[in-house]
């Protein structure tokens, strides 16, 4: 699905994305982990258009969209989430999920005065469309509710419900699990592997809760100072020394030997 290669990403003297190069499978989700600073979220942003690269290349089923902006993106079913959510807080749930697809019928002026019934009928179907995906996240008692008096969770929740009123093929979810307390982050893991299983969704997340990581992603990549350091199966980057020594630390260790002891 997309294919990175050997991309950079500097702000003046300081490489924040350094030559890194890895691939996205389509039907995947891909677990995308490394310290703060280890250009995860800069690598996101390039991939999504929010940053130009330095250099290198980014292609989505093959065809290259380095560079391309976010809108253009949005058309070709790439979409991202962000680790702090971007809500229309003023609007309700159902309101901010009718506000996703775009070229809606009553953009135009023409429309707005002459072609009020069609506008109607595309708005019931939003609405419908709308209503639908807060039944599959479990959040239909919020769809009244001002999406800004919503938890970190539950604004997460309606993050990814954007992605699903639009034909989305592969989607950037940005430390989803970041203030959200278990029992909705085990909803948003749920509605992830429904998402792939049954809708054919790609993911690929960045994300520190490796409990999370190991029971969503296959495979893991691990990036530290800009570059790839390894990648494998959550359980091969749990076992790997060059990863416990660069990211995971004495932490994982510590973790390890209690488990065995």
């Amino acid at each position: 699905m997309i294919t990175v290669e050997n991309l950079h990403r500097h702000f003046g003297g300081f490489h924040a994305v350094d030559g890194a190069s890895l691939k996205i499978e389509t039907g995947s989700i891909t677990g995308l982990i490394g310290p703060n600073g280890a250009g995860k979220t800069t690598l996101f942003n390039v991939i999504a258009g929010r940053l130009p690269p330095t250099s290198g290349r980014v292609t989505m089923d093959g065809e290259d969209i380095t560079g391309l902006p976010p809108h253009e993106l949005f058309h070709k079913g790439l979409l991202r989430t962000f680790q702090i959510a971007h809500e229309f807080s003023s609007m309700t749930v159902r309101e901010n999920l009718m506000m996703v697809p775009a070229s809606q019928t009553g953009e135009t002026l023409w429309n707005a005065w002459f072609g009020r019934g069609k506008i109607r009928a595309q708005e019931r179907a939003l609405a419908e469309k709308a209503d639908e995906v807060l039944d599959f996240l479990t959040i239909s008692h919020l769809a009244d509710e001002r999406a800004g008096n919503l938890s970190g969770g539950q604004k997460k929740l309606l993050e990814l419900g954007r992605t699903m009123m639009v034909d989305a093929k592969v989607v950037f979810l940005d430390e989803v699990g970041a203030g959200v307390n278990r029992t909705l982050l085990n909803t948003i893991g749920d509605a992830i592997v429904r998402l792939n299983k049954e809708r054919g969704y790609t993911f690929c997340v960045i994300e520190h809760d490796m409990d999370f990581i190991g029971r969503l992603c296959d495979p893991v990549i691990v990036m530290a100072e800009g570059k790839v350091l390894a990648e494998g199966s959550a359980a091969d980057i749990m076992k790997n020394e060059q990863v416990i020594e660069a990211y995971l630390g004495t932490g994982l260790k510590n973790k390890q030997a209690a488990e065995t002891a």
